[in-house]
């Protein structure tokens, strides 16, 4: 009985025990951590800032009733301060320059993403340039990318390129009235007009769908419902190159320096698939003259004040600019007229001459921005930064005897006299 009695009392004792160990565990101060509960509907991991919605489904447009408008998207201000304790740091020499290039970078984000206009047999292509923008810059700052398409695309474009990015993904089809014949053209003109191209081995001169894309990148692809959420973007082409790392954020580089458009290379066009382009242009000057700029780059497009066009352009394959100034009246009402005209179809008119053009009579000197840090390869030309100090600092791995910027064929030394600016130390070793 006592016996009996004593292992009850050693039942009590080690409940007691066991009690208070769980009281004092359970009443203890620890942060909890949310461990992702699936995977997302494109078979990955959840990513941090990413959702099943942003990386599969459209975004839409600003609400007009909440203050936005059909041509105009406002950036959120940064929050005060943030500035101020992350100046711009754009050379070594400036103050903040982190050479180890920390991640998350610090300082505000602009409203502002990729773009990319691809087709779903691009991807491998496309997953090639992604890596080249996540690795030089984008891992640090996360923006977000939006890809257009003129068909759905499938889910292995999605899944792969979702896996690469950063930021948000978006996927966007285009409207069949913006890569389409429009209804004023004549299909039978049209079709002679290539004819006429391929026996002249004109290179896509007898391309319909590179016709259809460079009317789309002239006049619609900033105004699709995707594109109306942000206020700057950045042009990347598939299976293109960066050569150096980016150390400053090129989007706050527009945004606080007034800058509207950028580039990296310009060279002459093809004259034979714009013959009527400054034709065109100049109809437009005289119709339009309240949309000419006070300051314009008029020398970079003409020798002969405007009389002729000279076919220098920027390539717009890169190209870091601002959306609101393509949705801007000045912007609408030259493309429209240049559509109107047809030479798109009639002739091969490009999305780069347009968008020089305009930018060239349509803004002053001052918004016009060329990056030479920012090095570049898309076949076949190269933009290395001319400079050994700045090549050594940003850790770049091209060839500066390919650099393309001082060649004869290339306009960048034209925009450097017009602009008045100096050209970088070193420029004329690289002359032919």
């Amino acid at each position: 009985m006592v016996a009996g009695n004593a292992r009850y009392v050693r039942y009590i004792i080690i409940a007691v025990f066991t009690l208070a160990v769980f009281y004092f565990v359970s009443s203890s101060k620890y942060d909890t951590v949310t461990i992702p509960s699936g995977l997302g509907k494109t078979g990955q991991p959840a990513q941090k800032g990413k959702t099943d919605e942003s990386r599969s489904q459209p975004q839409q447009p600003i609400d007009k009733a909440k203050g936005g408008s059909d041509n105009t998207v406002t950036t959120p201000k940064p929050q005060k301060g943030d500035d101020a304790k992350s100046p711009l740091a754009l050379t070594p020499e400036d103050p903040n320059w982190d050479a180890k290039l920390v991640s998350p970078a610090p300082g505000p984000r602009m409203n502002a993403t990729f773009v990319t206009l691809a087709r779903n047999s691009d991807v491998w292509d496309i997953a090639r340039s992604i890596r080249q923008v996540e690795d030089r810059f984008n891992r640090r700052y996360n923006y977000d990318w939006v890809f257009l398409n003129d068909k759905e695309f499938d889910d292995t474009f999605i899944k792969i390129t979702t896996s690469l990015v950063s930021g948000k993904t978006h996927y966007g089809k285009i409207a069949e009235e913006h890569w389409s014949f429009p209804e004023w053209i004549d299909q039978d003109k049209a079709k002679k007009v290539r004819e006429d191209m391929a026996e002249r081995k004109i290179i896509y001169g007898d391309s319909v769908s590179y016709r259809h894309m460079c009317r789309f990148e002239s006049g619609f692809f900033f105004r699709q419902p995707l594109m109306m959420n942000y206020e700057y973007y950045w042009r990347v082409e598939p299976s293109i190159e960066l050569y150096c790392d980016i150390h400053y954020d090129p989007f706050r580089v527009m945004h606080e320096g007034g800058k509207k458009y950028s580039f990296v290379l310009s060279l002459y066009e093809y004259a034979e698939t714009i013959k009527t382009l400054w034709d065109s242009t100049k109809k437009f000057m005289k119709n339009h003259p309240e949309h000419l700029a006070a300051d314009n780059a008029m020398q970079f497009l003409s020798d002969d004040g405007g009389e002729t066009y000279n076919n220098c352009h920027f390539w717009s394959n890169f190209e870091v600019g601002n959306l609101n100034w393509l949705r801007s009246k000045a912007y609408i009402d030259f493309f429209e007229s240049l559509d109107r005209d047809g030479g798109f179809f009639y002739e091969r008119w490009g999305d780069a001459p347009v968008h020089s053009i305009a930018a060239g009579l349509m803004l002053n000197k001052s918004e016009i921005h060329f990056f030479n840090d920012i090095a570049y390869w898309h076949v076949p030309f190269t933009h290395c930064p001319t400079g050994e100090k700045t090549r050594l600092a940003l850790r770049c791995h091209c060839n500066p005897s390919e650099n393309f910027d001082w060649k004869g064929y290339s306009c960048t030394s034209r925009f450097f006299d017009v602009t008045g600016q100096t050209k970088p130390a070193g420029w004329e070793d690289q002359k032919d």
